[in-house]
């Protein structure tokens, strides 16, 4: 132990950095020998080019804004932009952890690391997340626009904004790593993806409740009460979007005590989450845990009873119907598949009372109500058809098992679809009838016209998933939180299937209600879910050949540690 603490100290951190950059290199050149590398590369490009437009765009933007405000001594505005960055930076890595690929440090914990290196490692991981070099860019911005309008207080702004980055650095990572901890038990994790949906819910309202309250109450109480917004304000200025602004205008002011004092609570802040952090990782460089080890085996006297399987009927093999039945119970008990079921109604709930107008008090969708099933069931299809782009990426060592079974893997795959077109038709059924009671009964010919663009959209979608699952397939770790649930090139396609399948069945329709005649947009629709179903037979007649020549690279990915 000795000999091994010695050598660490007289590697250096330095070597110990350029070691590790040395790795990743070489495993991102390797990766380019193989076709799925280079198509990751492609769909990286492109990501990319968002992600350079939106840290460019907003770049450009903050700084001529902070250059506004600071020219015109309003630096207490600051506190804006500074509350969208914040924002931005905490809740974007949440919502696209489809588009990031985010690498597992923790796995360096392998390797002979001093702790110091460890931590060293975990944060320089989390300055190169995509987030956080946009927020740089944008904290940047601002302090430049502010140097141009003031060149006294650039140095002071500069500070104060670094400091800001400083604390949404560690605020990302102390978030991540305790989300991961509480992700890591059953419990803790439905516990938590519960509160997490009845937040996401609850803030959807927001808006719609008080435009009807200001629709309703507005003219008799007459304008809204600003005593809860002066609160508000009060308050943010002790958060750590208020205290930056606060320390900037401050020391505009030339208030340089009030200014440092601001500064310095900033700093508390980033010290505290520092700590959170840092308990964490210890525990983790400790050598702690987080599996769930399966629970004790119960024995029983006596023979138990075994229930028969469930029959499909209709010619479907036991081999598909025992699939079915599988993954029909794991999508029915996972907590997150609460959140799809839900949201279509929640959507049109919103758009019912959401964009009213003051002087009809209607919206679009109520001056537009023949359009309200069919954006509720894209909206269904949206989220339940991104599940067959990645179908074995929750079965992890099971998959082992399809190979050494009798059974095709066109049976497994069609008993996947099935489980999935099962619960959509049931989201269908709880959407239209959310819209009649809503909006009112869709007319027979937009039903059948939605229904036939949704099968169009549904079997492209399972055309398409079938092959990514095997070509680009991506382990599902539900434990590890801000991990993509698929690859760069599977997020890439369901963009590019669902935007074309959909926004032509959508215009389709549109345009059915338009000329007040549904049955041309039906038959077209038809005419395309024919030819979609003859390409889904097509596929899946020869995709055991595909999954026997994709079988190394399948279970290496969805089979190897987390």
């Amino acid at each position: 132990m000795v000999e091994v603490t010695s050598a660490l100290r007289a590697i250096g951190l330095r070597e110990q950095f350029a070691a590790i950059a040395q790795l990743r290199w070489k495993i991102f050149l390797h990766s380019l020998r193989t076709v799925r590398g280079r198509m990751e590369m492609i769909s990286w490009i492109f990501i990319g080019f968002g992600y350079s437009v939106m840290a460019i765009g907003g770049t450009i933007g903050l700084a001529a804004l902070t250059w506004l405000l600071v020219s015109h001594n309003q630096e207490e505005w600051l506190a804006v932009p500074l509350w969208l960055i914040f924002l931005v930076w905490q809740l974007l890595p949440v919502m696209a952890t489809a588009f990031t690929e985010n690498f597992d440090a923790s796995n360096f914990l392998r390797f002979p690391l001093s702790y110091r290196s460890y931590f060293m490692i975990r944060m320089a991981y989390g300055a190169l997340d995509p987030t956080t070099i946009i927020g740089c860019l944008w904290l940047a911005g601002m302090a430049l626009g502010a140097g141009i309008a003031a060149p006294s207080l650039f140095l002071w702004a500069a500070i104060v904004l670094a400091a800001f980055a400083a604390l949404n650095i560690l605020l990302g990572r102390m978030i991540f790593s305790w989300l991961e901890r509480w992700l890591a038990r059953r419990k803790s994790r439905e516990i938590l993806l519960l509160f997490f949906f009845l937040f996401i819910i609850g803030v959807q309202f927001i808006n719609p409740l008080m435009q009807v309250y200001l629709h309703r109450y507005g003219r008799l109480h007459g304008p809204p009460s600003f005593a809860l917004a002066t609160q508000l304000v009060a308050v943010q200025t002790f958060l750590p979007p208020g205290l930056a602004s606060s320390a900037v205008s401050l020391s505009a002011q030339s208030r340089f005590t009030l200014a440092f004092g601001a500064l310095a609570l900033l700093c508390a802040y980033s010290a505290a989450f520092l700590a959170l952090l840092n308990i964490r990782l210890v525990a983790q460089y400790r050598g702690e845990n987080l599996s769930e080890a399966p629970a004790p085996a119960v024995t029983r006297k006596g023979k138990d009873s075994v229930s028969a399987g469930w029959d499909l009927g209709g010619g479907l093999s036991g081999a598909v119907a025992a699939v079915f039945e599988k993954d029909f119970h794991y999508l029915s008990r996972s907590g997150p598949m609460l959140f799809p079921l839900v949201m279509p109604v929640v959507i049109l709930v919103i758009f019912r009372f959401s964009m009213i107008n003051a002087r009809h008090g209607s919206n679009f969708i109520q001056d537009h109500a023949g359009l309200a099933f069919p954006i509720g069931a894209a909206y269904a299809l949206l989220i339940l058809s991104s599940i067959s782009y990645n179908c074995f990426g929750a079965e992890g060592a099971g998959v082992q098992l399809y190979y050494m079974s009798p059974v095709h893997f066109r049976e497994v795959l069609l008993a996947k679809n099935l489980a999935t077109g099962t619960i959509l038709l049931f989201e269908m059924i709880l959407v239209w009838g959310a819209v009649a009671l809503l909006y009112g009964p869709p007319s027979p010919g937009m039903t059948f016209a939605t229904i036939t663009g949704v099968l169009f959209a549904a079997l492209t979608s399972c055309t398409v998933g079938n092959l990514m699952s095997l070509y680009s397939p991506k382990k599902i770790d539900w434990a590890a939180f801000g991990r993509q649930r698929a690859s760069g090139l599977t997020a890439l396609a369901v963009l590019g299937v669902q935007a074309g399948t959909m926004g032509f069945a959508f215009i389709a329709v549109v345009a059915a209600l338009y000329f007040h005649r549904t049955w041309p947009a039906t038959l077209i629709l038809l005419i395309f879910a024919a030819g979609a179903l003859w390409l889904y037979n097509f596929v899946l007649g020869r995709i055991d050949a595909v999954a026997l020549s994709r079988r190394e690279s399948l279970l290496t990915e969805v089979c190897r540690a987390s």
